[in-house]
């Protein structure tokens, strides 16, 4: 009794202190979201001038400018539009657009599904080729599948992505008729995209995954798994793989923001209606508040998506935590 008693006093404070962590690195992003916000705001607004000759045309009066810059929240200084825009971003309100006419924050929501599935199944594919990949090149150091694993790593790395794009495109969709060519038609319409991102991705995976199984592969503990009997592939996949994976995940969470963020190429080679399509075509028509709205909105989904890599982080390794609950 008094053995149960001790373990579930320690998982109550080791709960306690994981709250700790999360609302100490939840207060942190606070001023990270207010600057990249600033500094996103200020350069749409100084950058592309004043919007309201856009909207107005060029025949309007003076006193129309005005009647439409009020109407428009566009008087006042940079700090005071910056402050008024950040409490309606509080209540849910990212203006309107200025050429579909629909609240951004809708416009923002409709695209954001299609660049979630995009960003999940290009890691899904850097996974399934990354791990595996990395661990035959750490398992064989130095041999020839050690070096064909590192020239694949090395080409998927130095490949753009939109060319690898072309290429999937005209094999697969224009000569074998396989996949479709763009546009969001179902599940199939998905593939070419996510190879496209995910084998980018790839690269980087398959070298951080051999660099650390090649460190944890040194570890006495495995020579002493081996000693006593364990088999080799429950050695490599339970025993190493488990100990392998903090800076495995540090990369995952880091490339899976990435995608998120800057997927703007693949979307737009296949016509893929995500965010980053939503932005590339509000810059081409000097939509201002989509643009701001979009960028600000990715920019908050990637810290929380960099928040709950740390937690995982916290739970993987106990050490990182204890940084944070002293």
């Amino acid at each position: 009794m008094q053995g149960a008693g001790s373990c579930a006093l320690h998982l109550l404070f080791d709960g306690a202190n994981m709250y700790k962590y999360i609302i100490k690195r939840l207060l942190m992003l606070i001023p990270v979201l207010l600057g990249v916000a600033f500094v996103i705001f200020a350069i749409m607004n100084v950058a592309e001038g004043d919007p309201v000759y856009q909207v107005a045309g060029p025949d309007a009066t003076e006193e129309q400018l005005e009647a439409l810059r009020e109407e428009m929240g566009l008087n006042g200084s940079l700090i005071q539009r910056y402050f008024r825009y950040i409490g309606n971003l509080l209540k849910g309100d990212l203006g309107t657009s200025y050429i579909s006419k629909m609240d951004v924050m809708k416009l923002y929501f409709q695209r954001l599904p299609n660049t979630l599935k995009l960003a999940s199944l290009a890691m899904l594919v850097a996974v399934l080729i990354s791990v595996p990949l990395g661990i035959i090149a750490a398992v064989n150091q130095n041999s020839w599948k050690d070096t064909l694993a590192m020239i694949l790593a090395l080409i998927g790395l130095s490949m753009p992505n939109f060319w690898l794009g072309l290429l999937l495109m005209l094999l697969f969709a224009l000569k074998l008729g396989w996949f479709p060519s763009g546009g969001s038609e179902g599940f199939i319409s998905v593939v070419l995209p996510a190879v496209t991102v995910g084998v980018g991705l790839a690269a980087l995976l398959t070298r951080t995954t051999r660099s650390s199984m090649l460190d944890v592969l040194r570890q006495d503990y495995l020579r002493t798994a081996r000693a006593k009997g364990v088999t080799e592939r429950k050695v490599i996949y339970y025993h190493a793989l488990r100990n392998a994976l903090i800076p495995i995940i540090t990369i995952f969470g880091v490339q899976f923001s990435n995608v998120l963020g800057g997927s703007v190429l693949a979307e737009t080679v296949f016509a893929w209606p995500g965010v980053g399509r939503l932005v590339v075509d509000a810059i081409d028509q000097r939509d201002i508040p989509t643009v701001t709205g979009a960028l600000i909105m990715t920019t908050m989904l990637v810290t929380v998506v960099n928040l709950i890599v740390d937690i995982v982080y916290a739970y993987v390794d106990p050490r990182i935590k204890a940084q944070y609950t002293k």
